[in-house]
């Protein structure tokens, strides 16, 4: 013969399914998250100098996230693409749309940006001249040579009323795209490294913020710059084309963009950068 049981242990086994099924619940929603923290770890390409301060930060922020961030230091613009494309690195982050846009034309490429980071007005630096009047006839003036910042160099020299370009010239110009030079100035098309560091032997060179400060260059040699509303020079952290809606890509981009990564950027660069995002 069954015995009914009792209606207080009906309620206790109910309260702990519930209980039960709760946990599972949690365990259940909490999975993915535990899952990606286990060991996901990637490598990123950036400059030497500065950026590196910048990217310790960035990866002690990821770190919080389970993102282990391994920086790749490089030395040379046109490296840290191609090892991407190689899949050598995950992303990197050092290059404005300009720089990819042309690298993509000459390599076919396939990357493409997923978060800003900061930019660097370039900067007209002379160690000779205070002012631009000061320039005599036939001044030397150095310009980096790479397609997307010779452009942007020589546009730097035409708002200061130095050169006149082509109507119509894009943001790759080049020399041949100049149609006025009333003081004759000599362009002189230089790496991007080397322009800043040959300050000595020029009146004047156009440098890459970034450059300029390991030239040891400062914001009392620079006698121009381009203006920082709506510049298309923000740089930004790119990846290899088909990775861009990751969860480690937004996380990488998140562990970036934060008031923590601000500050050491700040405190890096001077002011001479500003955060982008």
């Amino acid at each position: 013969m069954n015995k009914k049981t009792p209606k207080s242990s009906l309620t206790r086994r109910a309260s702990l399914a519930a209980i039960a099924a709760s946990t599972i619940a949690l365990i259940a929603f909490a999975s993915p998250v535990a899952s990606f923290a286990e060991d996901k770890s990637i490598k990123v390409g950036i400059m030497s100098g500065e950026d590196e301060d910048v990217w310790r930060v960035v990866a002690a922020e990821a770190a919080k996230k389970g993102l282990t961030i391994e920086a790749i230091v490089f030395n040379d613009y046109t490296q840290p693409n191609e090892a991407l494309e190689r899949g050598e690195i995950d992303a990197n982050a050092f290059q404005h749309k300009p720089y990819l846009d042309n690298q993509i034309k000459q390599h076919s490429y396939h990357i493409v940006p997923v978060g800003y980071t900061g930019v660097w007005p370039i900067g007209l630096y002379s160690k000779k001249h205070k002012t631009i009047a000061e320039f005599a006839e036939g001044a030397t003036i150095g310009v980096p040579n790479d397609p997307s910042n010779e452009g942007r160099a020589l546009r730097v020299l035409q708002n200061e009323g130095i050169i006149k370009l082509k109507d119509g010239t894009g943001i790759l110009a080049t020399v041949t795209d100049i149609t006025e030079n009333p003081k004759n100035v000599e362009i002189k098309e230089l790496d991007a490294g080397v322009v800043g560091r040959a300050i000595d032997d020029l009146d004047a060179a156009v440098v890459n913020t970034d450059w300029a400060l390991k030239a040891g260059l400062s914001a009392a040699d620079r006698i121009a710059q381009e203006p920082v509303a709506d510049n298309p020079y923000r740089n930004f952290i790119a990846v290899k084309q088909g990775s861009e809606n990751e969860d480690w890509v937004k996380t990488l981009v998140s562990s970036y963009q934060n008031d923590a990564v601000k500050a050491e950027f700040d405190k890096v660069y001077k002011g001479t950068g500003l955060s982008a995002y």
